[in-house]
């Protein structure tokens, strides 16, 4: 009897606790997908998908140029060919994402060097969009990463292929830091910490580096995170500590969890498969699970990370008989929580958008504490001129008890032409803020008195015709 006791107490030591250890994926019914839509054929690795509780948008095959449709999320069913897409583009999309803090924008990069922001009106489009709200133009190469800063207003990175990481004040129009000396090779893959005080990117050089988005300068960096040579992606995930995925010297697959305090040994290390897709990692940091989603696979898998070894761990796999194209993941506040659901993801195929629902199962219809603290809400802590001017803003955390209902409109987007300078970590272009700016504001008012002058001699010449037309 005090065997079995034993054995039984051993069991339960041998098998974690985890109330993520049945999440279930499910992918909805077919009269709920997005169908005979051309999904892109570019070949980069992005996620050609980017959804929030208003909207799902989509990379599509075009015709002289690039294009993606946006459609509200109730639009199911067969897509019509001739839906009008955002297309202002010359040269293909390769990234999208929605502003974390106002759902009717958008943002898009693309082969042809520029990233545009778009206002999508509240039911849709109803003629096709050809003329951005703001085009920013600054990298000499294609565009291929795109991320919202997730607390700062306005302010957004990218990533292109010519090594150059940009930060942008959207509202301006202006870019203030400009990242160009640090990376020698193309960018995989490039996110912000939860409060954007930091950057993480991968390269093809082999280097994760963490940096000061502001100072435009290495915190820390690791050499060679994974052996192989295929693309690396990295993402922060709790207590700062950040999560890889990438391949062996065998060109398998790998997870890694590592602590940037501490960059000499990973914290876990583990081997997955031998297939050739890049490991696209979703990170919910309310839950602590990490999404694998790779491209050309058929499969999701999941884990949960936390503080105990092995750190990372396994948890279950969604799989399907059809390969992705591309991921889009929805953020908390657009799940159905009176569905126990934790995570919702628009999967990309050939010719549709498939969403599927992450749930816990629970036999209670009352709201789930446990599975649902509080969450990154749509409002802003600090405006874009604040942060770049080196203020800080944590996350603004709503309940999700009654389900998530917007309390505020969202803030109209207005672009503000400024005489802000851009700032640049290359040695060439260390020119001070205030010396550019003075330089600006001086050459500006020397045109404003030059207009004034202008001004005063036709009113001069106008007083004289008419008191000469008068005494005639």
């Amino acid at each position: 009897m005090d065997d079995v006791l034993l054995s039984v107490i051993m069991s339960r030591k041998v098998v974690r606790t985890s109330k993520f250890r049945h999440v279930f994926g499910q992918a909805v019914k077919a009269d709920q997908c997005y169908d005979d839509i051309r999904i892109s054929q570019m070949t980069w690795d992005s996620n050609f998908c980017s959804v929030n509780p208003k909207f799902v948008a989509m990379i599509v095959d075009a015709s002289g140029g690039g294009a993606f449709i946006v459609l509200p999320l109730s639009k199911t069913g067969r897509i019509d060919m001739s839906l009008p897409t955002v297309c202002g583009h010359t040269g293909p999309v390769l990234d999208i994402e929605f502003c974390p803090h106002n759902d009717n924008i958008i943002a898009s990069c693309s082969e042809d060097c520029s990233v545009m922001i778009w206002e999508i009106p509240d039911g849709g489009l109803i003629s096709p969009l050809k003329d951005p709200v703001v085009k920013l133009d600054g990298h000499s190469k294609r565009v291929g990463i795109l991320s919202w800063h997730p607390t700062a207003h306005n302010v957004l990175m990218s990533a292109g292929c010519d090594n150059v990481v940009i930060l942008w004040n959207v509202v301006h129009g202006e870019a203030v830091v400009r990242i160009d000396s640090m990376h020698t090779d193309l960018i995989y893959s490039a996110c912000w910490n939860r409060n954007g005080s930091q950057i993480l990117t991968s390269c093809k050089d082999k280097k994760l580096r963490v940096i000061d988005p502001r100072k435009g300068s290495v915190i820390c960096e690791k050499d060679k995170p994974h052996e192989g040579s295929r693309p690396v992606r990295a993402v922060f995930v709790s207590d700062g500590k950040i999560l890889t995925t990438g391949f062996s010297r065998m060109s398998e697959r790998q997870v890694a969890l590592w602590d940037p305090n501490n960059f000499s040994e990973p914290l876990t290390l583990q081997e997955l498969d031998t297939s050739s897709g890049v490991l696209l990692p979703f990170f919910d940091p309310d839950t602590g699970v990490v999404y694998l989603c790779g491209k050309g696979d058929s499969s999701i898998r999941y884990f949960e990370v936390t503080d105990e070894a092995p750190y990372v761990h396994y948890l279950s796999m969604y799989s399907s008989k059809e390969s992705q194209k591309g991921m889009g993941y929805m953020p908390k506040r657009g799940l159905e929580v009176n569905k126990c659901e934790i995570a919702r993801f628009y999967k990309l195929h050939e010719r549709k958008c498939e969403p599927i629902v992450m749930t816990v199962p629970r036999k209670s219809d009352l709201f789930q504490e446990d599975l649902y603290p509080d969450t990154i809400g749509p409002e802003p802590s600090v405006e874009a001129d604040d942060w770049f001017a080196g203020k800080n803003g944590e996350p603004i955390l709503i309940s999700l008890k009654d389900g998530f209902v917007a309390t505020t409109k969202n803030k109209e987007f207005k672009v503000i032409k400024s005489l802000m300078a851009t700032t640049s970590s290359s040695s060439s272009n260390r020119q001070s803020d205030s010396v550019v700016r003075e330089q600006r504001e001086s050459s500006d008012v020397q045109a404003l008195q030059n207009e004034v002058k202008e001004l005063r001699e036709m009113v001069e010449q106008l007083t004289k015709r008419v008191s000469d037309l008068e005494s005639n």
